[in-house]
């Protein structure tokens, strides 16, 4: 497989036309302001819009601009090896019940999307978990496959079905039916013209900076405008106000990849995730020409820990031709996901004693129902709409157990790491010997600074301390971005914010 060169770009975002919503340069009052256009903010904005609220959605970017437009799209309750674990974590009650809000979750997209008619390539798959070797992951395969058992869960062993699906060696598989996927962008932009037609406002390019709630909750935004409201839904993924609630002490950031290319019409049906290592995840979409694009996933590692990730893409590329036959790779792309503690999502009341400001994060890499429930759940608690899984989501639920407390220790005692060797790093390299699409820390004036030189020749020089907490990036030459390793806020070359919590750009170096 050829080296992979230039800038990635995501299937979801280019197969169809971007949005182009105005920019707010106003003053406003609203009922209710949701901070954030992926799919949990779309999903509370249509869900209040829709029971008379006056909603009023703002986006930093573009719709879908977020994780959202660079999923694998998998519409699923089967998140890797997670119901063993939260029997043991959460007992068997809740467990069931984080699965229970994920089928919902489904069966609401197939509901909504039918009632609203939008064409989002919405088809049923069964999805599927397995391992291709023996050893610890899959004696975990097994104790998962005890737990879908006792949760009742619609699926079980798969291993000789998977077995004849696959082309290489596997151990044992785990299957859940009647799962879904679907073309994530397409659904959000039915959503924003549903939403907008039913009166919603909505502003794209609009970047909150900080929430005030002093007395009346204002979201104030980097044009120097504000927006008055009741109620105020922070659905920014990482969340931009995480000083609010420590939340950048309770999340851990991880990035993985995917490479698309087209396959053989035999390429089988299904959602595939390999639970051991390397991790695995394949799907496929339809073309609108009638071809089968293969998406081929995997990859994952802490935020801004690894620098060379066009070698994460390579190792994709690789697979995809050497299992799939994939004799060109279409497109690349990554995302980026957020961990809780205790690998269940924080949803609702950001803080106990602030009923006007709540939160969704920690999707853990399964956004496209986390998210969804998301949306039922915040918009149940703004409308007073009793929720039985209010409690299971709570971001202020019952204090650390000894697990929580172990993962709390050990992300932060990573970041005093980065944040150490970041202080200490310097440039190995003078400004003037980066090459045409090179980037790194560079010497630049006697100090060490982030520099990247363009396709064009011209030289681009930050300032490496990140805005959010004064970590330093670093240069990742896959995405040429600068990632901060504390808590994954993204810039562009130039310093722009590309993923918060950061809100303010990196300071540009003069030249």
């Amino acid at each position: 497989m050829k080296q992979l060169d230039g800038f990635p770009t995501s299937y979801w975002r280019t197969s169809i036309e971007a949005s182009t919503y105005p920019k707010l340069d106003d003053n406003l009052t609203s009922d209710v302001v949701v901070i954030g256009a992926g799919i949990a903010g779309l999903v509370t904005a249509v869900q209040l819009i829709e029971q008379g609220y006056d909603v009023t959605l703002i986006e930093a970017d573009r719709i879908a601009s977020g994780t959202t437009g660079y999923t694998t799209a998998k519409v699923s309750s089967q998140h890797g090896l997670i119901y063993d674990e939260l029997i043991r974590t959460f007992g068997e009650e809740k467990a069931r019940l984080y699965h229970e809000a994920n089928e919902e979750a489904i069966r609401f997209l197939r509901d909504q999307t039918t009632r609203l008619a939008i064409e989002c390539e919405l088809e049923e798959q069964d999805a599927y978990l397995y391992v291709a070797s023996t050893g610890t992951k899959q004696k975990q395969l097994t104790k998962e496959a005890d737990a879908y058992s006792r949760l009742g869960i619609n699926g079980g062993d798969a291993t000789d079905e998977v077995k004849d699906k696959l082309p290489y060696p596997v151990e044992q598989a785990l299957v859940i039916r009647n799962q879904a996927q679907f073309h994530p962008v397409k659904y959000l932009l039915g959503l924003a013209r549903h939403f907008t037609e039913q009166g919603g406002k909505l502003y794209e390019q609009t970047r909150a900076t900080s929430v005030e709630s002093k007395r009346t909750p204002t979201v104030l935004l980097e044009s120097g405008h504000q927006i008055e409201a009741k109620k105020v839904i922070v659905a920014t993924h990482f969340p931009f106000n995480d000083f609010k609630g420590l939340y950048f002490s309770k999340l851990e950031v991880h990035r993985s990849y995917i490479v698309s290319g087209l396959v053989q019409e035999d390429f089988p049906d299904g959602m595939f995730m390999s639970a051991d290592k390397p991790s695995r995840s394949l799907r496929h979409v339809k073309t609108a020409d009638g071809k089968r694009l293969g998406l081929f996933g995997g990859e994952n590692h802490l935020s801004g820990h690894q620098t060379d990730t066009k070698a994460n893409y390579q190792a994709l590329a690789h697979f995809a031709e050497s299992e799939f036959g994939v004799a060109e790779i279409d497109q690349f792309w990554s995302a980026q996901d957020l961990i809780s503690l205790d690998k269940v999502p924080y949803i609702g009341q950001m803080t106990s004693d602030d009923p006007n400001i709540l939160v969704a994060t920690g999707f853990a890499k399964w956004g496209m129902t986390n998210g969804i429930a998301a949306g039922l759940l915040l918009s149940d608690l703004l409308t007073g709409t009793p929720n039985r899984f209010r409690g299971l989501f709570d971001p202020n639920r019952s204090k650390l157990n000894k697990q929580d407390a172990k993962q709390f220790a050990k992300n932060n005692a990573d970041v005093a790491i980065e944040l150490l060797k970041g202080k200490v790093s310097r440039a190995s390299q003078s400004a003037d010997d980066l090459g045409i699409d090179e980037g790194g820390l560079v010497r630049h004036a006697g100090k060490t600074v982030g520099g990247y030189r363009d396709e064009s020749g011209e030289l681009h020089l930050v300032k490496t301390t990140c805005t959010h907490m004064g970590c330093d990036v670093k240069w990742n030459n896959g995405e040429r971005s600068w990632d901060c390793p504390c808590h994954g806020s993204r810039f562009d070359y130039e310093g722009n914010v590309l993923e918060g919590p950061a809100v303010k750009p990196l300071k540009q170096i003069k030249k």
